[in-house]
């Protein structure tokens, strides 16, 4: 017999996770009571040269988006910055607009590792459960897209 399982309830790993009190012990974790609450990821200080690729928004306008900044913003420099899945859109658009300028502009990328916290809310608030919280880490890129300075 098979069991009815909440859509997304596999993802969750049942390992020990921190209570909403950090002085509480770790609790074991049923997912199917629990519904996952992914809270956005912390963002760098935004400037206005400063562009964060993500896999919802077209690449097309995206990529649009950085070529207008560089040519017709007064940027010399752009910061295009991925999270998780974006981080290969952001460094196909990096390598588009590096391919776009016939080698004028130069690319300098690094790597980094975010934290992330979710939010784990009882399914049912009449029981007992309490909210949980758990921390992920993912992997993000910054790209320094930049038309080097004349010698």
């Amino acid at each position: 017999m098979t069991e009815a399982r909440t859509p997304g309830a596999a993802a969750l790993p049942q390992t020990p996770l921190m209570a909403a009190d950090s002085s509480l012990p770790s609790v074991e974790m049923d997912p199917v009571e629990y519904t996952l609450r992914k809270r956005l990821p912390r963002k760098l200080p935004k400037r206005r040269n400063d562009v964060y690729v993500n896999m919802k928004t077209d690449f097309r306008a995206q990529l649009a988006r950085c070529q207008k900044l560089l040519e017709g913003g007064g940027h010399r420099e752009i910061c295009v910055h991925g999270l998780g899945l974006a981080i290969n859109r952001a460094i196909n658009i990096a390598l588009q607009l590096q391919a776009s300028s016939q080698g004028a502009l130069q690319l300098a990328a690094n790597t980094s590792t975010v934290e992330l916290v979710d939010d784990l809310e009882p399914d049912d608030p009449d029981e007992a459960g309490e909210p949980m919280t758990r921390t992920r880490n993912n992997s993000a890129i910054h790209i320094k897209v930049y038309y080097p300075s004349p010698q």
